[in-house]
C-alpha cells in the first residue's frame, strides 16, 4: 500500500534541463522510460525518444519539441520511482513547464492529454515570437530588485522583464533579443557576477507570450482537468488551486513570472523537510539547496541517483 509523506515534495524541472541523450542509463535499466515516452510518441505521432537519443542539440531545444520531451522525462522519472518505491510526496511543484508534469503526476491531468497539450503551447509560443525574436537569459549575484532595475533602464521601447526568480541570486530575464542583451550588459556593470543567455528558442514567462496564452485559454478550456491528488503549488501565486481555478494559473503562467524560490520556501516553512527533483538533469537541486538549506535534497535522473533516493527515502 502506497504511504503519503507529509515532509516530502516531489519536483519537475522544465526547459533547459534537456541534453541529448538524456535518462538513456536509467531506460537501459528500467523498461517503463521507453514506455512512456511510446506513449506520448503515439500521442504526437512523432519518435519522441529518437529526438532524445539521436536528434541534434538544436531540434531537441526547439520548443515545440522540448516541452512534451520534458513533459515525458519527467513522468518517466516519475513512473520509475513508483514501481519501485511505497512512498508518494504530499506536495508537488514543477519550474514553468514542470508544473504540467506535476500535474500529470498529481492525477489532475491524464498524460496523454498533457503531452498534446504542452506540444500545442510549444507551437503557440513559438509563433507568437519568431525564432531570433526573443531570449532569455540568466543573470547571478544581483538582487531581485537589482534585475528588475536593469530591465526597466534596458526596455527602451522593447520588452524585457525579470521572469523567473529562481533563488537568491539567481533572476532569468526574457524578451526581445536587443533589451535581452542591454539588460546583460547593465547587470553586469551593476555588479551581476555572470549573465548568461539559455537555450531555449523562445522568451517564456514575459509579455510577448499574452497572445499565445489568450489562444492556449481555448484548449484548457477544453482539457478535462482535475483537482490534484497532492498539494500542488503553481508558480504564478504561489497556492494551491481547484481545477476550475488551475486553468486560469496555467493561462496566466505563460506570461507572468515563475515564483520558484518563494514556492520552495512556501513548502519549506509548511513542513516540507525533503525535496526530490524527478526528471532529466540537477537544475532544481541547485536551487533548492540554496532556498531551503536545511532540508535533504535528491535528484533521479540515473540509476545511481535513483537507488539513492529509494535508500533515503522511505517511511
Amino acid at each position: 500500500m502506497n504511504k503519503q509523506s507529509y515532509n516530502l515534495a516531489f519536483v519537475f524541472p522544465g526547459q533547459g534541463s534537456q541534453s541529448v541523450g538524456m535518462l538513456n542509463e536509467l531506460a537501459a535499466s528500467y523498461p517503463e522510460v521507453k514506455h512512456i515516452f511510446e506513449r506520448a510518441s503515439d500521442a504526437l505521432s512523432k519518435d519522441l525518444w529518437s529526438l532524445v537519443s539521436n536528434g541534434s542539440e538544436q531540434e531537441l531545444n526547439q520548443t515545440e519539441n522540448t516541452q512534451p520531451i520534458m513533459l515525458a522525462a519527467g513522468f518517466a522519472v516519475w513512473n520509475v520511482w513508483c514501481q519501485h518505491s511505497t512512498v508518494r510526496p504530499d506536495w508537488v511543484a514543477g519550474h514553468s513547464l514542470g508544473e504540467y508534469t506535476a500535474l500529470v503526476c498529481a492525477s489532475a491531468i491524464h498524460f496523454e492529454e498533457a503531452i498534446k497539450l504542452v506540444a500545442i503551447r510549444g507551437q503557440l509560443m513559438q509563433e507568437a515570437v519568431p525564432a531570433g525574436t526573443g531570449a532569455m537569459a540568466a543573470i547571478l549575484g544581483l538582487e531581485n530588485h537589482e534585475v528588475v532595475k536593469a530591465c526597466n533602464e534596458a526596455a527602451d521601447n522593447e520588452i524585457v522583464s525579470a521572469v523567473n526568480f529562481n533563488s537568491t541570486g539567481q533572476v532569468v530575464i526574457a524578451g526581445h533579443v536587443a533589451a535581452v542583451e542591454r539588460a546583460m550588459a547593465i547587470a553586469k556593470t551593476m555588479g551581476a557576477k555572470r549573465a548568461v543567455l539559455l537555450p531555449v528558442s523562445v522568451p517564456s514567462h514575459c509579455a510577448l507570450m499574452r497572445p499565445a496564452a489568450e489562444k492556449l485559454n481555448e484548449y484548457l478550456q477544453n482539457t478535462a482537468i482535475n483537482t490534484p491528488k497532492m498539494t500542488l503549488i503553481h508558480n504564478v501565486d504561489v497556492a494551491s488551486h481547484s481545477a476550475e481555478v488551475i486553468r486560469h494559473a496555467l493561462k496566466e503562467q505563460l506570461y507572468r513570472p515563475v515564483n520558484w524560490a518563494d514556492s520552495v520556501k512556501f513548502m519549506n516553512d509548511q513542513g516540507v523537510t525533503r525535496f526530490v527533483e524527478c526528471g532529466p538533469g540537477k537544475v532544481l537541486i541547485g536551487l533548492n539547496k540554496r532556498i531551503a538549506k536545511e532540508a535533504a535534497h535528491y535528484s533521479i535522473y540515473n540509476p545511481e541517483t535513483l537507488n539513492e533516493a529509494l535508500e533515503k527515502i522511505h517511511d
